[in-house]
């Protein structure tokens, strides 16, 4: 009987890479990735059911409507819950298009988000790089993540500590730009330029 050896294609030194694709792929993985959408909608509910044993369904109705149209109407509130979206929204839009370039280990595993807040430009991610995966990567692909979170721009940029850390910049709007453009009034006040018709150029 052959003795089973490193090179016996069977023997897979790397076991804990196929269990991980599996789990990627299965209903777990699926909520892992949605997991914060998962909590807010399971906060929400239980919230809600709460509510419902406190008092009567009209009030109940009418205290969610006063919330949601306060959350939404206060700038501060509608600023925090905007940007939160689009964070959750950035961290899947990274993950696609590092799984639609290839970005991935030959496995499939992809680069793993371990971060992203809002910033006063967009947002700002930190991702760790598996086996296989580098910063070179990330820049050769800055048109692609930008095309892909709906962004002005995306910059990329490596951690001075660990050569597995990248940092994503998506860049949406442009902090420095002129809001309101105050049109010159010095057109309108310069004299016309004299044509052939004056007397005095003749």
């Amino acid at each position: 009987m052959p003795r089973n050896s490193a090179r016996n294609h069977r023997n897979n030194p790397y076991a804990i890479d196929r269990v991980m694709i599996t789990v990627h792929h299965s209903t777990a993985g699926a909520i892992w990735r949605f997991r914060t959408e998962a909590l807010t909608l399971t906060a929400a509910s239980v919230s809600v059911w709460q509510l419902l044993l406190a008092v009567t369904l009209m009030w109940a109705v009418l205290i969610v409507a006063v919330v949601a149209v306060a959350a939404t109407v206060m700038p501060w509130t509608r600023r925090l819950i905007v940007r939160r979206v689009w964070c959750i929204h950035s961290r899947h839009r990274i993950q696609r298009v590092c799984y639609e370039t290839r970005m991935h280990t030959r496995s499939g595993r992809l680069p793993l988000v371990l971060r992203i807040s809002p910033t006063e430009v967009g947002e700002r991610a930190l991702i760790w790089c598996r086996a296989g995966i580098c910063f070179e990567d990330f820049e050769a692909h800055t048109g692609e993540i930008a095309a892909a979170c709906y962004a002005r721009e995306a910059r990329v940029e490596k951690s001075r500590r660990r050569a597995q850390l990248v940092v994503v910049h998506i860049v949406r709007r442009d902090t420095l730009a002129a809001h309101n453009v105050i049109a010159s009034g010095l057109a309108s006040t310069m004299p016309k330029a004299r044509g052939n018709d004056d007397p005095a150029a003749a």
